[in-house]
């Protein structure tokens, strides 16, 4: 309540006669300025976007499936392009076209660069010291900076390459050994990945160095569980207010994971911290980390950072990958038209009697368009990662495709509906890898998302800054499967591509698939 004293100079003003005209001009814009705002906010609850209508407190999350993705495409079928969307005291916003991902994405990338991190991600992340939930600032900038120019450059890539060959040979290898039984191929190509990534960064395969112990396998089923968390309806997301008493065990077990991956980041660095550089004198990017905190500037990191990339690096370096390498083996399974042609190419190309090398990489371009169609049907994130407009004053708004998007909304772009829009797509349902072929055999679109048709890992400073390492690597891993092995399916598994919603959506069934020899030197297997 305000004082006898800071009310004093309103009545002055009431019971002085001589500034009666002062009085009725102030009081003329008072009521004005009164006026000017309710008009405003009106005018603001009038621009919002269309939306279902849901119930007191709780909004419409009681009428929400569990497959957010096909939940909203179906609701942008009824409200248009845009839509909001009230879950608890959270305010949504779903775009579903290519025109309005242009705008957010490219026109006004800086506005919505920000992120609103889940309880789930804050936990995971060391309170939102990574690249995908840290807010954009320079700390941001430079982690990234770091991270594309240590681990993603051109040079490194090119220096880091007998790593990959190395893991994918010993996964061919090992599948040989098994030829005739069941492969799950999620499983082997994870393992792949995990090893060449670990060499890359700490310069020991944790796959290879923790092989008696089973870390491997059970850091498999901890990524596996974290990105499920990650993408799991949250009441504490919805509610803030009620975070603290953890109504759904959410923030529990994402912490009973998040101890399991910090106690292997610990050891590793404190392994590096002992040995300081590897055998042939070449810096790991751990080192180079290391290095860089101890330098004591504005680029230095903390310990928590650290680990914070690095649980970036293993979890959405293995993940994303193996998952992506399970869609385009289903795809292929049920397309055996599109399977014969991808051997045919690597027959032609590499030969029956040579193995893959990645110099054969730039001439697979069927097999890369097999890849970008099952990246259209399946893109990893459906949703991407929310964006988060950056806080504007009470007399600005933000505006897309001429709506408001209210302060402190989380706009989600529908990459799934937008990937299956026939107006961008023709026959969008159908698996033809010919549409991402030029009439010169070249290939159309790549990853950066500058053609907002194709999203599948986003665009803008948001976009992912790990696609160079992952297209090579999945690429590499898929041609070297399909040209060493021919693959069935086992009789007794009825082969379906249904998905399973979360962060990164997989799999309903994991991929069951017999492989045979393919070549006909058994040499080539060893």
């Amino acid at each position: 309540m305000l004082s006898d004293t800071q009310w004093s100079w309103w009545s002055e003003l009431i019971t002085n006669k001589k500034d009666e005209f002062t009085f009725q001009v102030l009081t003329i814009s008072v009521i004005s300025l009164m006026a000017i705002l309710w008009y405003r906010s009106r005018k603001t609850l009038s621009t919002l976007p269309p939306g279902p209508r849901g119930v007191p407190v709780v909004g419409y999350l009681p009428f929400l499936g569990a497959n957010f993705h096909h939940e909203f495409t179906k609701l942008a079928q009824r409200y248009g392009p845009i839509f909001k969307i009230q879950l608890g005291s959270k305010t949504y916003i779903i775009l579903s076209s290519s025109d309005l991902a242009k705008t957010v994405l490219h026109d006004q990338d800086d506005i919505f660069a920000n992120r609103d991190p889940p309880v789930a991600g804050l936990l995971v992340s060391y309170g939102g010291k990574d690249i995908v939930w840290s807010n954009n600032n320079s700390y941001w900038r430079n982690l990234r900076k770091v991270f594309v120019y240590e681990v993603l450059s051109n040079k490194n890539l090119e220096a880091t390459q007998s790593f990959r060959r190395g893991g994918v040979r010993k996964t061919i290898k090992q599948v040989y050994e098994t030829m005739g039984t069941e492969v799950e191929i999620g499983k082997i190509v994870f393992f792949t990945s995990l090893s060449v990534i670990t060499n890359m960064i700490w310069g020991k395969s944790l796959v290879e160095d923790e092989k008696n112990n089973d870390v491997g396998v059970g850091l498999r089923e901890v990524i596996s569980k974290i990105l499920e968390l990650l993408g799991a309806p949250n009441v504490s997301d919805f509610f803030p207010v009620l975070t603290k008493f953890d109504l759904q065990g959410v923030q529990r077990e994402m912490k009973r994971q998040w101890k399991t991956m910090d106690r292997i980041l610990e050891r590793i660095i404190e392994e590096r911290l002992a040995i300081k550089k590897d055998e042939a004198g070449r810096k790991d990017f751990l080192q180079i980390l290391l290095e860089l905190k101890q330098q004591n500037t504005t680029s230095g990191f903390s310990m928590t950072e650290i680990k914070a990339l690095l649980m970036d690096i293993v979890v959405g370096g293995t993940d994303t990958t193996s998952t992506m390498a399970e869609w385009t083996m289903a795809e292929l399974l049920q397309n055996p038209n599109e399977m014969k042609k991808v051997q045919d190419e690597l027959e032609q190309v590499i030969g029956k009697n040579n193995i893959v090398e990645e110099s054969h990489l730039p001439k697979l371009r069927y097999l890369d368009a097999v890849i970008k169609e099952t990246f259209r049907l399946h893109p990893p994130l459906p949703l991407l990662i929310m964006r988060s407009p950056k806080l504007h004053y009470i007399y600005s708004a933000i505006k897309v495709g001429g709506y408001t998007i209210p302060k402190g909304s989380n706009v989600y772009l529908n990459v799934w509906a937008i990937h299956r829009d026939p107006q961008y797509w023709e026959n969008p349902l159908e698996f033809d890898p010919n549409r991402f072929l030029m009439a010169d055999g070249r290939n159309k679109y790549d990853y950066s998302g500058y053609n907002t048709n194709f999203l599948p890992f986003g665009s803008g400073r948001r976009g992912c800054p790990g696609v160079p390492l992952g297209e090579k690597m999945l690429l590499y891993l898929l041609a070297s499967l399909l040209h060493s092995f021919n693959w069935i399916l086992p009789n007794n598994k009825e082969h379906e591509l249904s998905d399973k919603f979360g962060l990164v959506v997989k799999k309903r069934n994991s991929l069951m698939a017999i492989p045979s020899q393919r070549l006909p030197d058994k040499n080539l297997y060893m």
